[in-house]
């Protein structure tokens, strides 16, 4: 069996977990502080990033772009109608697109704050930045993510999802940077309809089960986290 190197609020770690399970491939999940900065992953992975998969041939895959498109060349053409990824080129580029989008620019906007601040600097020791969460950058995700809820629903408004007529891994990603904020009780639910009825979808996906069941000491998830009616 395959390992997967991850963070359960990791958003990059949740995509990978999502698109596994939405290709019914089960890896054994190792959880990793990437803060503590252990010499062991550090020898796995030299960037000292989740995530990382493990194949039971020992190949190392490192990078959530890394593992989706690696799955995707060795998976993918097996699943007929179940691929994430398009076959023809221009719809590659756009869900592709929709990948830089959600996992750097979400993630530089939102995510990464939210994360950081409020669940990474808990286990942190203050010689490596851990403390009481930065409120200033708290705030500033919370006012960046309104812009992208709306993304989302302009995309979900003219499309059936976000890339196209099809769910692909532009679709994994986003609900996966959004399942962390979710988590967190920073999602403004009430700001777009449409967005919310995509993420609903998705939301209710077996794929999503493991995800709804995450837990982090002493954190308790915001109401509407495992709600699907929420």
């Amino acid at each position: 069996m395959a390992v997967l190197f991850h963070h359960p609020l990791c958003p990059h770690s949740r995509f990978i977990r999502l698109v596994l399970a939405e290709y019914g491939l089960e890896a054994e999940l190792v959880e990793e502080r990437v803060f503590d900065r252990r010499d062991e992953f550090l020898m796995i992975n030299p960037a000292g990033e989740t995530p990382v998969l493990v194949e039971r041939s020992q190949l190392v895959v490192p990078g959530a772009g890394n593992i989706a498109e690696y799955l995707d060349e060795t998976r993918g053409l097996a699943l007929g109608t179940h691929r994430l990824m398009p076959e023809d080129p221009a719809s590659r580029v756009e869900v592709r697109r929709l990948l830089d989008w959600f996992n750097g620019k979400f993630f530089a906007e939102v995510t990464n704050f939210l994360v950081t601040e409020k669940v990474y600097k808990r286990f942190m020791t203050s010689q490596a930045g851990g403390g009481a969460p930065n409120m200033d950058a708290v705030r500033a995700a919370r006012a960046n993510i309104r812009y992208h809820m709306s993304y989302i629903g302009w995309l979900t408004a003219k499309r059936n999802w976000l890339s196209g007529d099809q769910m692909t891994y532009a679709d994994l990603a986003a609900a996966a940077h959004l399942s962390c904020a979710d988590f967190l009780g920073d999602v403004p639910w009430t700001e777009d309809d449409t967005a919310k009825e995509w993420y609903a979808r998705i939301k209710s996906r077996p794929s999503f089960r493991a995800l709804l069941n995450d837990r982090v000491p002493g954190m308790t998830p915001g109401p509407a986290y495992a709600d699907l009616d929420f």
